[in-house]
């Protein structure tokens, strides 16, 4: 692969990356808002405001890119997105908390999997900087994972014991 297309997709990996978190904005405060575990729900909150963060982040790697902040649709989170809402609107309650905590798991594989991918190219490709602030957005993605993994098997723990 040549240099120009290792930076196209680079470039087009930042894109989707971009509209990733754009969309995971406003669904992370639906999701907080329907969520009725106060942890589980306080902790989408929070990696909300993170999120918002890294579309900051991704912005300034654009600039570091040399390139103007584009979203570039990404048809696998719209999926996951949609898959919720149907799920969403069928159910309420502790099955609903769980299903979010399940699906929010899925998404922080997801986009730890997609920056890997686009760190690592901005290394290779010597665009320091910007691996930089992709790795920033890349450990606070696995916190955001570890996090969630804890209020699952949190909440699993209390509904068990409820039982």
């Amino acid at each position: 692969m040549s240099t120009d297309e290792s930076r196209e997709l680079l470039v087009e990996g930042v894109q989707e990356l971009y509209y990733t978190e754009q969309q995971l904005v406003d669904a992370l405060d639906d999701v907080a808002q329907e969520t009725e575990d106060d942890n589980a729900a306080q902790g989408f909150s929070q990696h909300r405001e993170e999120t918002q963060e890294h579309v900051e982040r991704l912005e300034t790697v654009f600039e570091k890119l040399d390139e103007q902040p584009r979203e570039r649709e990404d048809p696998v989170l719209d999926a996951m997105i949609e898959e919720h809402d149907a799920f969403a609107g069928d159910n309420d309650g502790e099955v609903l908390d769980r299903y979010n905590i399940s699906a929010g798991q899925k998404i922080e594989h997801y986009e730890i999997a997609a920056y890997g991918n686009v760190t690592s190219l901005a290394g290779k490709l010597g665009e320091d900087e910007a691996a930089d602030l992709l790795e920033e957005n890349l450990r606070e993605e696995e916190q955001a994972l570890d996090e969630l993994s804890q209020a699952g098997e949190q909440f699993d723990r209390q509904q068990i014991a409820g039982d």
